[in-house]
């Protein structure tokens, strides 16, 4: 499995990889946000993402994450969804890569047209924070400028949801980019570094918890199988490098069992849907840059 080293300063050849994947991820979200509407079906949305994003990418980093309302992260649909688009408020977070490295990013779409100032609370405090990044700024400086702007706009941070590093085939790698201010000092960030910051906004409690559907897993251990079902699956989910992948792409008639044992066996873990405690509605905005002397790079912004 390729991974860079997270320490590791990246090299101007790495950095144009990073800026590669962030423009095919801004023609991908700039799709996204004009295809979706009431009463589209969520799965075909879904593929639709997944072909542009083979099209014009070397893969996705992570399957696109189409969660509703109180659902903050990791919902995906699942192989011919029935689910359609009603009047609610999705979060679209898309993650695309070039050789390993990736561009991740958010957005929140109203479709009711009932809570644009939540929308605008992530999408301020995302502000916020890129303004506030430099080279020798901490990231506990970053979670205090989501956190005073969110608050400052009536709603609450999730709390137990953070940013993060980029590094090669790995879409969440240190430093941890907190969405609140914290005790501790935070890493200080340093000139060619890659994070992904990404606030979330609620009108609820500010906590999410695990929700009973898991449709995304990733690959934590190499490890072979004896199970000849079992290692069939293995063998599609070794193509993905790491990388989190859906359930829906993968092929077998005997599928959960596989995913069950692989799970069983510390082969793959999952990452179940992320729901709000209280029922609150979340918004989510999120961009990748590359830190610089004396601000940032938004590779993800068009």
């Amino acid at each position: 499995m390729s991974k860079s080293e997270i320490n590791e300063i990246n090299t101007d050849d790495v950095l144009d990889k990073y800026r590669a994947a962030g423009k095919v991820h801004q023609q991908i979200m700039k799709e996204a946000r004009d295809k979706i509407k009431v009463g589209m079906n969520v799965y075909e949305y879904a593929r639709f993402i997944d072909e542009r994003i083979l099209e014009l990418a070397d893969g996705s980093a992570f399957p696109v994450n189409i969660s509703f309302n109180e659902a903050a992260a990791h919902d995906t649909p699942l192989l011919n969804d029935t689910r359609v688009f009603g009047e609610d408020v999705v979060k679209v977070d898309v993650g695309v890569h070039v050789d390993g490295y990736i561009a991740d990013g958010a957005m929140t779409i109203d479709l009711s047209g009932k809570h644009g100032d939540l929308v605008k609370a992530s999408e301020e405090a995302l502000k916020a924070a890129i303004d506030t990044v430099k080279a020798g700024v901490t990231t506990q400086q970053i979670g205090a400028a989501v956190e005073d702007t969110i608050t400052g706009l009536g709603f609450n941070p999730v709390r137990n949801l953070m940013g993060h590093g980029l590094a090669q085939y790995t879409a969440h790698a240190e430093p941890s980019v907190p969405n609140i201010r914290h005790s501790g000092f935070g890493a200080e960030l340093r000139v060619g570094d890659t994070i992904a910051i990404e606030p979330f906004a609620t009108d609820g409690e500010g906590f999410v918890d695990n929700g009973s559907i898991k449709e995304i897993y990733s690959q934590v251990k190499l490890k072979p199988t004896r199970v000849p079902f079992v290692r069939k699956v293995l063998e599609q989910i070794n193509a993905y490098n790491g990388l989190p992948f859906a359930k829906r792409w993968l092929v077998s008639d005997k599928l959960d069992l596989a995913l069950i044992q692989l799970e069983r066996d510390g082969i793959i873990t999952s990452y179940p849907v992320l729901i709000e405690v209280s029922g609150g509605l979340v918004s989510q905005a999120e961009h990748s840059v590359i830190v610089t002397e004396d601000g940032c790079e938004v590779t993800t912004r068009g």
